[in-house]
C-alpha cells in the first residue's frame, strides 16, 4: 500500500531519487571532538552537571542525554554579544553573527590549560569544551548555546535531527546537519547487516560501542546493494527491541528504567525556533508494545 501511494505521488523524494542519473549522497556536517576532556577540567564539568552527556529506547540510552527536564530555549537577542563572549570565554571572536561563533575560532583561540593555569582560565576552557560538544557534535547549527545538566538535551538533539532529516528530503539539498552519529548507531542496533563486528563489551552510553576497532568485512558499501537488501528485509528480521538484550541491559544504569513512560511520551520537542513532535505512539513496538 505504501509503495502504491508513493507511485501515485510524483513529487515524493523517492520518485525523484530513482530518476536521478547519479545517487544523491548528502554531505555530512559533523566535527568530531578533538579529544576527551582534560583531567584538569573534569571537576568543572561535574560541577556544571554536564558530565552526564560524556559519561553517563532513545537518545537517553544511545548518548546518555537526559530527556526529562526543562526545555532548551530562551532569548537570543542581544546587542552585547562581544561582552557576553568576553565574560564567559575571556576572548572576543572576530565575527559574531546573531550570537553564533565559529567552532574553529574556539579551538584556535583558546589554549588548553596546564598546571600553571588559573582557576578562571580552566573554567573558561571548560565552557569552550562544552560549546565544542554542542556546536560541533550534538547540534552543529546551535553553537551559541551554553549547557546545564537539568535541561532536556536529549529532546533538543532529537528535535534538531528530525528537522534536518525532513530538510534532507528536498531534492536539491546537498548537506545535512544534526547528530548523525546517533542515527547511525540507532540503525546498527536494529539492522544487523549494517553493524560492524566489534570484539568489545557493551558500554554506556551505547553509542560508544563503535569507538573501538571494528571489522567491516562483509558489510555492504554500495548504496544500490543496501537498498536492495532493505527492500528484501523481512519485518521479523528487524530488531525492534535491541535494548532487551541482557548484555546491553547490564550496562544501562538502573535509574533509566525507573520511569520507562518517559521513553514513549508523545510531546513537542523544542529547541529555540525548532519545534518537532515526538510521535512515539507510531513506534511503540520499539518499547515492547
Amino acid at each position: 500500500m505504501a509503495s502504491e501511494l508513493i507511485r501515485l505521488d510524483p513529487t515524493h523524494i523517492s520518485v525523484k531519487q530513482m530518476r536521478m542519473h547519479v545517487d544523491r549522497v548528502l554531505q555530512c556536517y559533523i566535527r568530531n571532538i578533538s579529544a576527551p576532556p582534560l583531567p584538569l577540567i573534569e571537576n568543572y564539568l561535574r560541577q556544571a552537571e554536564d558530565a552526564s552527556w560524556t559519561q553517563n529506547l532513545s537518545v537517553q540510552l544511545q548518548l546518555g542525554l537526559p530527556v526529562d527536564g526543562y526545555t532548551v530555549t530562551g532569548s537570543t537577542q542581544s546587542t552585547y554579544w562581544s561582552a557576553v563572549c568576553y565574560e564567559l570565554l575571556g576572548a572576543i571572536p572576530d565575527r559574531i553573527k546573531e550570537g553564533r561563533i565559529e567552532m574553529g575560532w574556539l579551538r584556535d583561540k583558546l589554549p588548553e590549560p596546564d598546571d600553571d593555569s588559573t582557576e578562571l582560565e580552566r573554567i573558561q576552557y571548560d565552557r569552550t569544551y562544552i560549546l565544542e560538544i554542542i556546536g560541533g557534535y550534538l547540534m552543529p547549527d546551535l553553537s551559541q548555546n551554553l549547557a546545564a545538566g537539568e535541561l532536556s538535551w536529549g529532546s533538543t538533539v532529537l528535535a534538531t535531527l528530525y528537522r534536518e532529516m525532513c530538510g534532507a528530503t528536498v531534492p536539491n539539498k546537498a548537506k545535512i546537519e544534526g547528530c548523525l552519529s546517533l542515527l547511525q548507531s540507532w540503525a546498527r542496533y536494529r539492522l544487523p547487516f549494517l553493524r560492524p563486528r566489534v570484539n568489545h563489551p557493551h558500554k554506556f552510553p551505547l553509542i560508544t560501542r563503535w569507538n573501538h576497532s571494528a571489522s567491516y568485512v562483509g558489510i555492504l558499501t554500495s548504496l544500490e546493494d543496501i537498498r536492495l537488501l532493505l527492500d528484501q528485509w523481512l519485518e521479523a528480521q528487524f530488531q525492534w527491541t535491541p535494548y532487551e538484550d541482557l548484555a546491553i541491559r547490564a550496562v544501562i544504569p538502573d535509574e533509566f528504567f525507573q520511569n520507562p513512560n518517559i521513553w514513549h511520551v508523545n510531546v513537542p520537542m523544542v529547541t529555540y525556533a525548532i519545534v518537532e513532535m515526538h510521535q512515539s505512539d507510531r513506534v511503540l513496538r520499539q518499547f515492547g508494545f
